[in-house]
């Protein structure tokens, strides 16, 4: 009998299920190459709905990757959309599980 707990774990039990929606995964990697972006700018850059937006940078925010900043410019109201050192983290453990898993390291 093999004792899994004493081997390697195999790089998938690496991956962040969070990060595995294409929008999320996207909507992080985006914001880990800028300070913050504006809510507008992102969702033309995603090429998403506001409301697909919306929803996957608020599930973001729930687990502390995305932090939302809520203002005006001028008289409007405006959100703009950060990475959060828990979600930067997350995001380099989620690309190192998936670039074992296809090295197969």
């Amino acid at each position: 009998m093999t004792d899994w707990a004493a081997e390697p774990r195999h790089p998938r039990h690496e991956v962040d299920e969070i990060l595995t929606a294409p929008v999320r995964l996207s909507l992080i990697a985006a914001l880990a190459r800028v300070e913050d972006a504006e809510f507008g700018v992102v969702r033309e850059s995603l090429e998403v709905s506001d409301s697909v937006l919306s929803k996957q940078a608020a599930a973001l925010e729930a687990v502390g990757y995305v932090e939302l900043r809520k203002g005006y410019v001028g008289k409007r109201p405006r959100t703009w959309l950060s990475i959060t050192p828990v979600g930067r983290a997350a995001l380099a453990r989620h690309l190192a599980a998936l670039t074992a898993i296809v090295d197969g390291i």
